[in-house]
């Protein structure tokens, strides 16, 4: 006869619980929280539990020329982003066309952050998981040439940003209706001996990411992304999906919610009628692959990496794909370049509207929307940054990823959670905006 304390003992057994309290290598603050019954997971949880900042208020009753500058402080990895989608949006409530030089700029700014933010994600918080790192640092003991290579990268990016942006964390040189000042033809001819060499470091990158050791993990995602009939996405298109979602950034909040829940100071994103989405690499990877350079999609398949892929853990490797269509896009920008005869076009608001802007931040879609009234006052702010979007989507992952993989050793079963959460370059500063 079994005695009530092994009875007791069994039922505490069937209860595990899988929790890390401080995220490590994404940017902001968060926590892990899963609890499993029977090898269940019963409770998952991403915790944002990083106090709420407040932006879309404090816009509310400032000049529509301010939103640029302002929403750059939301993030310092990724501020062009904001700008751009709050650049888009005043534009589009203005009813305002920039030149096709001002749009090239534009695109360079974002080659910048791109290179910027996914080589500091790739080399210095991700690349640690598959090489079994706990820290960059300890990384960089075994292997210093790699991650110098990253770091000139980094470098590279942040150079675009100063010339074209005015400084490499929050750029001042935005405006709406084009730039401040518009940088001399000589000045970007600066850069592309660095852009060469970037290239091939961008390939070797490729290469060195692609023999990475990816666990065994794939779900039917909805990807959502911009698409451009000419263009791998950056600031404009329409926004799709691999479901039929196919609508112009003005019915963004036509198919798109969100939703407060307990656990997280940043709101959850779904689509109506549906449910969650992804947002990212991944997305624009696999709904505009044809939209790559040709030596992007040779790099690719060089990697064995299709254009259909559904594996979150694969995320790094196009990462590493778009660093080299962004050094690419830069060089031929600049090799191209006129300078604009006006540094912006004129703008004067003259009665209330509604703007809406969309751009590909480097972690995934970016939704801004502002009501203006005559005088160009905004009376109305929403801002939708893409980790809040993929919250859901993480927590999903990591539920299935647990059913699949419960039975391995505590330890490494926590660090590979945390390794299905580093996958989506969280920054959780944005979600709490």
């Amino acid at each position: 006869m079994k005695s009530k304390k092994t009875e007791k003992s069994r039922k505490i057994d069937a209860v595990k619980e899988i929790k890390v309290n401080n995220l490590a290598r994404v940017e902001g603050e968060g926590s892990l929280y899963i609890k499993l019954k029977e090898n269940i997971p019963v409770e998952v949880r991403l915790n944002i539990f990083e106090p709420p900042r407040f932006f879309e208020a404090f816009l509310r009753g400032r000049m529509f020329t301010e939103a640029i500058d302002m929403t750059a402080r939301i993030c310092g990895i990724c501020p062009v982003a904001y700008q751009m989608s709050a650049a888009h949006a005043m534009e589009d409530a203005l009813e305002i066309k920039i030149g096709e030089e001002i749009r090239k700029l534009r695109r360079l700014l974002y080659c910048g952050e791109w290179i910027e933010s996914h080589v500091l994600h790739i080399y210095l918080l991700h690349a640690p998981d598959f090489l079994g790192y706990e820290s960059s640092i300890q990384l960089a003991e075994d292997y210093p040439e790699i991650v110098k290579r990253g770091l000139r990268l980094k470098k590279l990016g942040n150079s675009i940003l100063e010339l074209v942006g005015g400084r490499a964390v929050h750029p001042l040189n935005v405006r709406v209706g084009g730039f401040y000042r518009i940088p001399l033809k000589n000045e970007l001819r600066l850069l592309k001996e660095e852009l060469k060499w970037g290239i091939e470091a961008c390939y070797e990158t490729v290469s060195w990411t692609s023999e990475f050791s990816f666990p065994e993990f794939e779900r039917d995602y909805e990807f959502v992304s911009l698409s451009h009939p000419e263009e791998y996405p950056f600031n404009e298109g329409k926004l799709i999906s691999n479901k039929g979602l196919d609508i112009p950034v003005h019915e963004y909040d036509r198919h798109f919610v969100e939703e407060q829940v307990k656990h997280s100071h940043a709101l959850h994103s779904k689509i109506r009628g549906r449910d969650s989405y992804l947002v990212g690499p991944l997305a624009r990877f696999n709904l505009n692959f044809e939209k790559l350079f040709p030596e992007v999609k040779e790099a690719a398949r060089s990697a064995k990496l299709l254009p259909v892929c559904g594996n979150p853990f694969k995320s790094i490797l196009v990462r590493s794909l778009e660093v080299l269509q962004a050094c690419l896009e830069a060089l031929r920008i600049i090799e191209q370049y006129e300078e604009p005869e006006h540094p912006a076009v004129p703008v004067s608001p003259t009665k209330e509207e509604i703007g809406y802007g969309c751009t590909e931040a480097p972690r995934g879609i970016l939704y801004h929307r502002y009501s203006l009234d005559e005088k160009g006052i905004i009376l109305d702010a929403k801002i939708v940054p893409p980790t809040s979007q993929n919250q859901k989507t993480i927590e999903e992952d990591l539920e299935s990823f647990v059913k699949k993989n419960y039975s391995l050793p505590q330890e490494k079963l926590t660090w590979q959670c945390e390794q299905v959460i580093r996958n989506y370059d969280p920054c959780i500063s944005c979600s709490t905006h």
